[in-house]
């Protein structure tokens, strides 16, 4: 299972403990079906504003221990329900999601990178902070590390999907990284593929490639299976990159994505991951694959 804005997380996958599996996939459906509130289907942008808004009022409800409507009772909310009794999940973080996805109603382009990041502690570092939740680790430090893993494959999932929202409207490219190549938000609405576009592309890979090293030890605080979970987690993302740089950055007309002849690479990299640096990607390896 994946959510298509993580599409990089595995969920609920062999290598997560068994007893903690109906809680991720309790999470995933939650985050799964708000997605679908935001994006599928052929509802104008108010009736999806309006379902989230529902949607949000059931949550509060069943966190209330009160019973939630009928429309997503027995798919999301009596399961949820158990998960938020047993491990006391932070209900902020499931509301979080609910408000990411109602700023990609509302908003179509950010100003800067901080702005990005602002939207991604919204869209993806929840995921990545109830996930800590379940396994027990609270610690500050490897709450950051999360974060940073989570925004990158957020970025990373953008810079995947350049080809995908330019269609659609949305711009998750940074107005300054557009203006400092001399760009504008309507050349990605075109996908309009150049070499200026190809070089702010590289920076942007470079920057989440960046974040991603920066949380990458979290997967020595993370005990047993799921610490190698996260490795692949952190070397799906990172197996991305390296696609788009393949491409020579052409992710504007192509769109890359992992496939099963990618798994002997992930694991690879999941091994040669050392605690005493960052992950280990061999970029003229990867390129080469």
């Amino acid at each position: 299972m994946s959510i298509e804005h993580y599409e990089n997380f595995p969920v609920a996958s062999w290598l997560c403990p068994k007893h903690l599996r109906p809680a991720v996939a309790g999470i995933y459906h939650f985050a799964r079906t708000a997605d679908d509130l935001a994006d599928e289907g052929e509802a104008s942008t108010a009736e999806r504003q309006a379902a989230l808004q529902h949607y949000r009022a059931d949550l509060l409800a069943v966190a209330a221990g009160q019973a939630p409507s009928a429309r997503w009772a027995t798919a999301v909310f009596t399961p949820l329900r158990a998960v938020l009794d047993q491990y006391q999940l932070p209900v902020a973080l499931l509301n979080d999601l609910i408000c990411a996805f109602e700023q990609d109603l509302q908003k179509k382009e950010y100003r800067d990178r901080a702005e990005l990041l602002d939207y991604c502690s919204r869209s993806a570092n929840p995921v990545g902070r109830l996930l800590l939740h379940l396994y027990g680790v609270h610690e500050p430090l490897a709450l950051r590390r999360s974060d940073a893993i989570c925004s990158s494959l957020q970025l990373i999932n953008f810079w995947q999907d350049f080809s995908r929202d330019g269609p659609i409207g949305r711009v998750y490219a940074p107005q300054t990284d557009l203006a400092r190549h001399g760009l504008s938000g309507s050349d990605l609405l075109a996908c309009r593929d150049s070499t200026p576009a190809r070089a702010m592309i590289k920076d942007l890979c470079d920057w989440a490639e960046q974040l991603m090293r920066e949380g990458a030890p979290l997967v020595f605080q993370i005990p047993g299976r799921a610490g190698w979970e996260l490795r692949l987690v952190v070397q799906g993302g990172l197996r991305i990159l390296a696609k788009i740089r393949a491409m020579d950055y052409a992710s504007l007309i192509h769109r890359p994505a992992l496939a099963r002849l990618d798994a002997p690479a992930l694991l690879w990299g999941a091994l040669l991951m050392k605690q005493r640096s960052e992950p280990t990607m061999n970029t003229q390896r990867e390129e080469s694959l």
